[in-house]
């Protein structure tokens, strides 16, 4: 039997990667276009795992559907793990990539290589139609940030950051490098993908 899971998202691109992941288990993933539309969630908590539960939770609430939420973001060693939470407007203006991308080399012109060491976070939650919590998963991707933009793929700091992690094919490369199919392989989404997937599969519905 198909269930219909709600995805607390307008992004096209997550909701074709989650329909394609999720379909094989049962569920139709739909929009909140699809059911009426959600409310915006003011994205205030202090971590990842924070914010998609917040949104999760409000979604499942509102609408009384599986809900699933996701908060994703680049942590920095070097400046204490920013941008983190506040990746998409490290710059001031939300989803305004080219200004937050200005802004990470210039707080990071100083900096050598061996301290330029950072991860991508993506933090997954799935809520109950009751608006409890079912599912909580983290994927992280470590890497470095370059000293300028290489590749011409994907959005975000992608064109900055470098995969680093010993023991893969993409290892060395820039995430705006990679096909879309060998960036997911490696990267925190696909991993908090994965980790979703394994969960669901023992989750009693």
């Amino acid at each position: 039997m198909t269930m219909r899971l709600l995805l607390a998202s307008q992004n096209k691109k997550k909701h074709r990667e989650f329909s394609a992941a999720l379909a094989p288990l049962g569920f139709e993933v739909v929009l909140p276009g699809d059911v009426g539309g959600i409310d915006d969630v003011v994205e205030d908590a202090p971590t990842f795992r924070g914010n998609a539960a917040k949104k999760a939770l409000s979604a499942a609430r509102a609408c009384g559907l599986w809900s699933l939420a996701d908060d994703s973001g680049l942590e920095v060693d070097a400046l204490g793990g920013a941008p983190g939470v506040l990746s998409a407007r490290f710059a001031g203006v939300h989803g305004d990539d080219a200004a937050n991308n200005r802004l990470l080399l210039h707080k990071l012109a100083a900096v050598p290589d061996e301290r330029r060491g950072a991860q991508f976070v993506c933090a997954l939650c799935l809520a109950r139609p009751d608006g409890s919590i079912a599912l909580e998963v983290q994927g992280v991707a470590r890497g470095r940030i370059l000293h300028g933009p290489r590749g011409d793929g994907d959005f975000g700091y992608d064109p900055l950051f470098e995969f680093v992690e010993p023991g893969f094919a993409q290892t060395g490369k820039g995430f705006a490098e990679l096909a879309p199919d060998e960036k997911l392989a490696i990267s925190h989404r696909g991993r908090a993908l994965r980790l979703l997937l394994a969960g669901l599969a023992q989750l009693p519905r």
